[in-house]
């Protein structure tokens, strides 16, 4: 894996339709946000009718690719990712340099494409399962249950982890016999685009597409009669716009949106160095921008200056930096907008009285302008301040004391998001029974954060934190339909005699 700075010609990406590459008059010109003013790279800006190609070529291919068993197409897909690994410094240090985050993590981005497609291949056998309802009692017919493809899939992925994002729905649409249009990121297009036109290259032409451009010109990707289903991951108010469009033509959705995850720090809570670390990254990892990093903790009265100086030890050690730059623990926040947001409800917070820890030190030099932010901890901040009701996607966390469980799930559920949540306690029945009262799609126990997600198990989120589930045989039935087959009892009993 490479970690040093490094100076290469600007990437240039085109789009991807029906087997070929295809240029644009226009471009989208890709900026490093740690650098402002310099240049990443420019990716193809797709207009209206190429949107529409795009889906054109994904609906020819359906017939042919959905016919195939699939186990047949789990091969084709295997087959499909080899050698990816080959370019992985390369996509790494591309994606940190348009993301802003450190050049560890864009590695990790892509190899978790890589994981999450092996884990769907592996679901291979159980996708084309049926199952039969037998005679019963005022039901004189044999019924066959099945599922099968929806057609046309878009799959429009963030900025923040967008390669392996992309992997929680994309292998299994494509297993379940769908054909795919990507939509990258329009701020963060280089990376993705490169490897999924890598993929796509070694699948049948127009089973997988890629299309990059301006929101503006993207109307196609969803409302168009022939898109059968939008998998989106995004802001809520993104989420909300999707939906929208969506139902103009009844195409169906999964929305994994933003989330104000909160962690629960029980009095018997284990606050050990390793248990402490797992904290820490599931707050401030990405620079806090990951829909399921903890939000907000909540810990009892007893354990707050403990937790307090346990996060400060580790906030102390954060080097700000370029994310290609050897030593950097932290990188810039993705958007200035972002940073001015981030900002501003920390100095909210300040002038309401709350205790601000903020920690490390802004670049300097041709870092200057670059979108860095100091991480904080803003302790007992008044619950209604907007750094405790609303998602920061930033480098800052509310720490709250309770004083019983009850209280500490009232609070927890007291939000408008429902992603994950973490319950820490040194008592697995206790986690058991509070877990089950967080209304939430996804919790942990002593621990939090994407880093430690099961890649297996179906994921999503409830309230406005979306709907629908990926990952796992859930995701892929997330891509199909379900059809009914009746025979008449009797029908089926004599061709049983007949064989």
């Amino acid at each position: 894996m490479t970690d040093t700075m490094t100076t290469t010609a600007p990437v240039t990406t085109e789009l991807y339709i029906g087997g070929q590459t295809r240029s644009t008059a226009e471009t989208l010109e890709v900026v490093d946000p740690a650098k402002p003013g310099t240049v990443v790279g420019h990716a193809a800006a797709a207009t209206a009718e190429d949107v529409a190609d795009a889906v054109a070529a994904a609906k020819s291919a359906y017939p042919a690719w959905s016919a195939l068993p699939a186990t047949e197409r789990a091969t084709v897909m295997a087959a499909a990712i080899e050698g990816l690994a080959d370019e992985r410094d390369e996509d790494a240090r591309i994606l940190s340099l348009e993301n802003g985050k450190i050049v560890h993590e864009a590695w990790v981005d892509a190899l978790v494409f890589e994981i999450r497609w092996q884990l769907a291949l592996s679901l291979a056998d159980e996708v084309d399962r049926t199952k039969v309802l037998p005679p019963a009692p005022g039901i004189p017919v044999q019924t066959t249950v099945a599922y099968q493809p929806l057609g046309v899939v878009t799959i429009i992925v963030p900025f923040n982890w967008p390669i392996a994002i992309l992997a929680a729905s994309l292998p299994h649409a494509l297993l379940a016999g769908n054909t795919v249009i990507v939509k990258p990121p329009p701020s963060t297009p280089l990376a993705t685009t490169r490897l999924v036109q890598r993929v796509a290259e070694k699948l049948p032409p127009g089973v997988l597409n890629v299309v990059t451009g301006r929101d503006s010109e993207m109307a196609g990707l969803i409302s168009n009669d022939d898109v059968a289903k939008v998998c989106f991951t995004g802001s809520v108010n993104g989420g909300k716009r999707i939906m929208e469009m969506a139902s103009r033509s009844l195409t169906r959705v999964t929305l994994e949106l933003g989330g104000n995850d909160a962690a629960i720090i029980r009095e018997d809570a284990i606050l050990d160095d390793d248990h402490l670390d797992r904290l820490f990254g599931a707050i401030y990892d990405s620079t806090g921008q990951i829909c399921m990093n903890a939000k907000r903790l909540y810990v009892h009265r007893s354990r707050k200056d403990e937790l307090v100086a346990g996060l400060t030890a580790r906030l102390e050690k954060v080097v700000l930096g370029h994310g290609l730059a050897e030593g950097t623990t932290m990188g810039p926040l993705h958007q200035s907008a972002q940073k001015a947001f981030v900002s501003e409800i920390i100095e909210e917070a300040k002038d309401a009285g709350a205790t601000v820890l903020e920690f490390g030190e802004l670049p300097e030099g041709d870092l200057a302008g670059g979108n860095f932010l100091r991480p904080a901890i803003v302790v007992d901040p008044d619950p209604q301040l907007r750094v405790v009701t609303q998602e920061q996607f930033g480098p800052v966390i509310p720490v709250i004391a309770f004083d019983d469980d009850a209280e500490a799930v009232r609070l927890a559920n007291d939000s408008w998001g429902g992603l994950c949540a973490s319950v820490w306690t040194a008592d697995s029945d206790t986690a058991t029974r509070l877990g089950g009262q967080l209304e939430c799609g996804y919790v942990w126990v002593n621990d939090h954060g994407a880093a430690r997600l099961d890649l297996r198990a179906p994921f999503g989120g409830m309230k406005h934190s979306g709907m629908g589930r990926e990952q796992g045989i859930e995701g892929v039935r997330a891509f199909q339909d379900t059809r009914s087959i009746a025979h008449a009892a009797d029908e089926t009993a004599q061709a049983d005699a007949t064989a």
